[in-house]
């Protein structure tokens, strides 16, 4: 279990990137959904020891994580958003030196938890070739081999699958999945997609601020009939907006369609539909902006 209480952060700047979150979180995957500029990754780096807060408590079973950064380190395993390489070294080269620096100095040990990660992330066969000839999903698969070095019980990736093909997408995905059968791996994301498919639990977050937190499928529950459907002209647009609660708009053969939240039945038109992730999403962000 990772507790994160009333947890703080302001730069310099005076953008304060953390603002009194408090998270639970369990074993398994959790996803950690908001926009750009949302302050997921300033809470990513606080945890993982990267930067130091201005107040609040980080336990990891039972560690008091801002006293014993290293010991917290010792089980970490760590995947930012941007992360670089040596092009010209192979995966498989890469990856012992970074066995090395997490304390995996007998050969024989080194070599089979190396060999190990390169088959679980589905690179071994490319294990010779420099990094720089690599796809952006390979790229991200050996990211998640490092970060594994050392059997880490905590597990953050930042962003992972942004920018990958929808194979990549899924491979990756994939590998999450099975990774967070036994550890706390928290997924930090905005693509709603990524925390519907994979994470059992979930929260929210908007300028720094925990918005919702739970299961997801309970708060998709929480909009059921109260969501609605509708293609317009484009030229309806604006007066739509200004009439309802519009979540989200997406061109479909050419013409906006619309899904608008009502406590309220429709009529002219609208077509009652199931709600997803996506709309609680919406609703969540227009609510933190006061719209």
């Amino acid at each position: 279990m990772l507790s994160i209480q009333q947890l703080n952060k302001t730069y310099s700047n005076g953008v304060h990137a953390i603002n009194n979150v408090s998270l639970d979180i369990p074993n398994g995957l959790f996803g950690l959904l908001g926009p750009n500029g949302a302050g997921k990754s300033s809470l990513m780096r606080t945890i993982a020891t990267l930067q130091e807060p201005d107040s609040g408590r980080i336990e990891f079973n039972g560690l008091d994580v801002l006293r014993h950064k290293e010991e917290l380190r010792r089980k970490l395993g760590y995947l930012p958003q941007d992360f670089g390489v040596y092009p010209k070294v192979s995966a498989e080269d890469l990856l012992h030196h970074f066995a090395v620096l997490k304390g995996l100095t007998q050969r024989s040990e080194r070599k089979e938890a190396v060999e190990g990660l390169l088959r679980q992330t589905n690179l071994w066969e490319a294990r010779k070739r420099g990094l720089g000839t690599y796809s952006g999903g390979m790229r991200q698969r050996f990211g998640i081999a490092q970060a594994l070095l050392g059997s880490p019980k905590l597990v953050i990736v930042d962003e992972p699958t942004a920018g990958l093909d929808p194979d990549e997408r899924n491979r990756f995905l994939n590998l999450l999945a099975e990774i967070g059968e036994q550890v706390v791996v928290i997924l930090s994301t905005h693509i709603v997609e990524d925390v519907t498919d994979l994470c059992p639990r979930m929260a929210m977050i908007s300028k720094g601020r925990v918005l919702i937190q739970g299961e997801p499928q309970a708060a998709i529950e929480g909009l059921r009939n109260r969501v609605w459907r509708k293609r317009i002209a484009k030229a309806e647009l604006t007066d739509y907006q200004s009439r309802y609660t519009v979540l989200s708009t997406r061109l479909v053969a050419g013409h906006p369609q619309i899904n608008v939240f009502s406590e309220l039945p429709l009529t002219d038109g609208f077509v009652q539909v199931e709600p997803d992730l996506e709309d609680v999403y919406f609703l969540q962000l227009r609510a933190a902006r006061g719209v």
